[in-house]
């Protein structure tokens, strides 16, 4: 396994442990989870932190904290639109009643 297979397998059992911690699902489909976790893991080769990739870095330290994954929007984009932005996390519809 190289260091970079290494740092994504990594980085995909942190999310899979805060999305259970917080009720949600990890994207169903595997190629778009690969895709959003590729870019966690380019953001924070590249820009030294977890930005989403589905967000624009400004550069602006401020500013960009709000981005870093998990980011400030995603509960409330989960709790409106059943997914964040970027298709990493999903409401969990089996915690329904």
């Amino acid at each position: 396994m190289t260091k970079h297979e290494h740092i994504v397998e990594k980085t995909k059992a942190w999310l899979s442990r805060y999305a259970d911690k917080k009720g949600y699902i990890l994207n169903p489909n595997e190629e778009m989870l690969h895709l959003v976790i590729e870019g966690l893991t380019k953001n924070r080769n590249e820009l030294g932190r977890q930005y989403c990739p589905c967000r624009i870095v400004t550069g602006d330290k401020e500013q960009d904290r709000n981005i870093i994954c998990p980011c400030v929007y995603h509960e409330e984009e989960i709790k409106t639109s059943g997914s964040c932005h970027c298709g990493l996390f999903f409401k969990n519809n089996e915690n329904e009643s």
